[in-house]
């Protein structure tokens, strides 16, 4: 199946759950983003920072570019004019500076707060005693250039499908909490990014909004060791 044919196969599968595809298009070339561009796709997520800029220079203007790899607050600024959301904020130090970068260019940038929800290592994020530290430290409520729409988790790369469907729940869940909170006014816990293409299926039936798909869509991808 061609990329076309990928991308209709998963809005097909999303439209019952109301979720959005992020065609994560990190190692690929612009023209495989053309294609899938062409194929009626606008949401298109990278992990390095350099990547992301080159790309989105040759690029339609109306393409959504998502950051959803790890982001060094010193690269925050090459991406702040266009950035439509960070799936990836992990400490107050980075959404400060996105605030700042928001406001040197007058522009409210949205994030998700990335959770630490798998049982790895290798994974970036807050866990749930942080998380609730961070909505409540009195700075949060001073950005006026972050919108924070929302978490995002990613699960232990396991074969292990209940492993994955908890760890998914109990992210829903701490959502699910959130939202009946009296939060920020700089907050709207509307989005939940889970799922790639190895568990979205069971992300979203634990109520993923957004799905990150790569490989299932654009095929395997070359291994890249630039820095982000």
């Amino acid at each position: 199946m061609g990329i076309k044919n990928n991308i209709e196969k998963f809005r097909s599968e999303l439209k019952p759950y109301g979720a959005k595809l992020i065609a994560v298009s990190k190692t690929h070339p612009a023209e495989k983003i053309r294609e899938a561009y062409e194929s009626g796709q606008r949401i298109f997520g990278e992990n390095k920072v350099q990547e992301m800029v080159e790309k989105q220079s040759q690029l339609a203007p109306d393409l959504e570019w998502h950051l959803i790899g790890h982001l060094q607050r010193n690269k925050v600024k090459y991406i702040a004019p266009f950035v439509s959301l960070i799936h990836s904020v992990d400490s107050m130090k980075l959404l400060d500076e996105i605030n700042k970068q928001g406001k040197r260019y007058n522009k409210v940038i949205p994030c998700l707060l990335q959770v630490y929800i798998a049982r790895e290592e290798t994974k970036f994020g807050l866990d749930f005693r942080e998380l609730y530290q961070f909505i409540q430290a009195p700075e949060v409520k001073t950005y006026e250039f972050v919108l924070v729409n929302g978490l995002m988790g990613m699960a232990t790369l396991t074969e292990e499908e209940t492993q994955i469907r908890d760890e998914f729940r109990s992210l829903r869940q701490v959502f699910d909490e959130l939202k009946q909170l009296s939060l920020p006014s700089n907050f709207n816990m509307k989005e939940l990014s889970m799922g790639m293409s190895s568990d979205y299926q069971i992300a979203l039936d634990e109520g993923s909004t957004m799905v990150r798909i790569g490989t299932a869509i654009f095929g395997s991808r070359k291994i890249s060791d630039e820095p982000s």
